[in-house]
């Protein structure tokens, strides 16, 4: 015969309640984890569009900014600068410009200049060995 529901054990009674508990917070931690993942996502978004935005901009001051720059360096901007500001400023002749070799080329040096820079340098080390 069947036993009745007073005798069964307090294990027996409450697991499939426990089990239907588990499987409810099982389903709604994975419905809150999944609703934080999206929120994540949507935020992440709107930084990178917004970063992409600002990137824009500064991408567009930095042009103006070039430009800007490229206008004040020009020659006909500086004299017309120094004509407003009365300077007396002219062109100079083509004999007093002169140009410097760029930071990396190294001219030769003439053979005068090699041998005195030589005697030079051996006069110094003559007198630091007395």
């Amino acid at each position: 015969m069947a036993r009745n529901r007073r005798h069964q054990s307090a294990a027996i009674r409450f697991g499939p309640a426990l089990k239907a508990v588990v499987l409810c917070l099982a389903i709604g931690g994975s419905a809150v984890g999944y609703v934080w993942q999206k929120d994540q996502l949507r935020q992440l978004g709107d930084r990178m569009v917004s970063g992409e935005r600002s990137l824009d901009a500064l991408r567009r001051q930095n042009d103006k900014l070039r430009r800007e720059l490229v206008t004040l360096q020009s020659p006909a901007y500086l004299e017309r600068l120094a004509q407003q500001h009365n300077l007396g400023l002219v062109r100079p002749a083509p004999n007093q410009v002169i140009r410097l070799p760029e930071p990396g080329e190294f001219p030769e040096i003439p053979a005068v200049l090699s041998g005195s820079a030589q005697f030079a340098a051996r006069g110094s080390q003559e007198d630091w060995s007395r």
